[in-house]
């Protein structure tokens, strides 16, 4: 189309000739996925040696997402050696079932191994596509004698990391474990209340404790692994991941101190605060395996707005970064980011904090936005490989609304709640789109979740 011709089109044809070019070109170059084992042959060349593999998702609450990760894990793992992955959830809880795939443990199932998946939102991770994963992780590792390991990146877990560090040291050092009651002790005044204390420490109406939780991090960071765990398992490397498991949860406790008290101040500093503390995470975990395996390589599971890239979305214009772009701007080309997306369909998840989990209709997506250009090519499983394609990145480079889906969705309010701006070309290297999805399945099914999803028939605009 002319200059001459655009100049005297409404801006709405102009727009819908714009989006027609883009259909047009994104079809020449998706990749239909069928379902067969070679789907994702291209996508792991083109990951190539990268050493972090971002695999993100739209929603906390949909089977397919959580399914082809798998898949795509399970590839890395056989094919291109992974040593870990790491999750959006808290090390405690993460660590049960790094004992549980590592064979430190018998839980008996991965059900119960992820049984300490209690906080809000259980399903996350309590669910049956995470439950199938960590079974063959574990049933993998025990028959080739791997040592992949599953290992937590959030910091919510203030008060069960500081448990997990007494019960380290009461186990290894009597003295340092009352040492460390002493100082954590100056939480005890909000009764195990993260927020209460994060308000009255914000305010002035209570000390701060961080000066206690830097200390104890510190004391810990200076020790050596225990001959004491040393005669319960003879094995060193059993030793020192009991002391990094230690000394992360501390690390836990530092950060998740200043979390805390940052989310009476502003979003953007809590935001930055628990992105900056997944990549100290990363870098730790990245460390600690080196030990073993050089250059150490991980999968991290965790949502788009997390793992693809703020700088190229309307996050960073508001001040906010991410795990995505902290990454990128470290290690480059070494880090490889797959986005996952969906048009409509029903996904799991609340109305409000805190609230049973409910089957939700998703509503179609909004005109123009990205997912709607994706919806608008026909097919209805594909993949876009981004990186090192001119063509592509030129067709995806201009900014456009994407859909965001965490553990909360708002259909009534959907645009404000879960839109925002990006350019897909610089967020992801590359994007697998499943038109019509489905609500993944928790372990333990309500009753709200089980009455909650609507029939098919039922009118999407209501």
């Amino acid at each position: 189309m002319n200059s001459a011709a655009e100049q005297v089109m409404p801006p709405s044809a102009q727009a819908q000739a714009q989006r027609l070019q883009i259909v047009h070109g994104l079809r020449q170059h998706l990749q239909s996925l069928s379902g067969h084992p070679s789907d994702y042959d291209r996508l792991l060349t083109a990951m190539g040696p990268a050493r972090f593999i971002l695999l993100g998702e739209a929603s906390h609450g949909t089977r397919e997402f959580y399914r082809e990760r798998n898949e795509i894990t399970k590839r890395l793992i056989l094919e291109q050696r992974i040593d870990a992955v790491a999750i959006e959830a808290d090390w405690p809880d993460a660590g049960r079932v790094h004992r549980y795939v590592s064979g430190h443990n018998d839980e008996g199932s991965a059900e119960q191994a992820l049984a300490g998946f209690e906080r809000f939102p259980a399903w996350m991770w309590r669910n049956t596509e995470v439950a199938s994963f960590v079974q063959w992780l574990r049933n993998h590792n025990l028959s080739t004698g791997s040592q992949v390991g599953f290992y937590g990146l959030d910091l919510y877990s203030l008060f069960r990391s500081m448990a997990q560090v007494l019960d380290y040291l009461d186990r290894v050092d009597p003295q340092a474990a009352q040492r460390a009651r002493s100082r954590y002790a100056c939480f005890d005044h909000v009764r195990e209340d993260s927020q209460d204390y994060g308000y009255r420490a914000s305010l002035g109406l209570s000390r701060s404790c961080e000066d206690e939780v830097i200390a104890q991090l510190r004391d810990l960071n200076l020790r050596a692994p225990s001959s004491r765990l040393g005669d319960l398992r003879q094995d060193s490397h059993f030793e020192r991941d009991e002391l990094f498991h230690a000394q992360q949860n501390a690390r836990l406790v530092r950060n998740a101190e200043a979390y805390y008290r940052s989310m009476f101040r502003s979003r953007v500093s809590s935001w930055n605060l628990r992105d900056n503390h997944m990549l100290e995470t990363v870098q730790a975990l990245e460390h600690h395996l080196a030990h073993r395996v050089q250059p150490p390589r991980m999968a991290i599971w965790a949502h788009n707005s997390h793992l693809g890239d703020a700088s190229a979305t309307d996050m960073g214009e508001r001040g906010e970064w991410n795990l995505g772009q902290l990454l990128r701007e470290r290690y480059g080309p070494a880090v490889f980011s797959v986005g996952m997306s969906t048009y409509s369909g029903t996904v799991t998840a609340a109305s409000q904090w805190d609230e049973p989990a409910q089957r939700k209709r998703i509503r179609p997506a909004l005109e123009g936005s990205w997912e709607d250009l994706l919806h608008q090519c026909g097919t209805e499983r594909f993949m876009l490989l981004l990186r090192d394609n001119p063509v592509l990145q030129k067709l995806t480079h201009a900014p456009r609304l994407q859909r965001a889906i965490g553990v909360i969705y708002r259909p009534q309010s959907e645009r404000q709640s879960h839109y925002f701006m990006t350019r897909l070309a610089r967020q992801f290297d590359a994007l697998v789109h499943i038109d019509h999805s489905h609500a993944l399945e928790p372990l333990d099914r309500g009753s709200t979740w089980v009455s909650g999803e609507v029939p098919e028939t039922f009118p999407s605009g209501v």
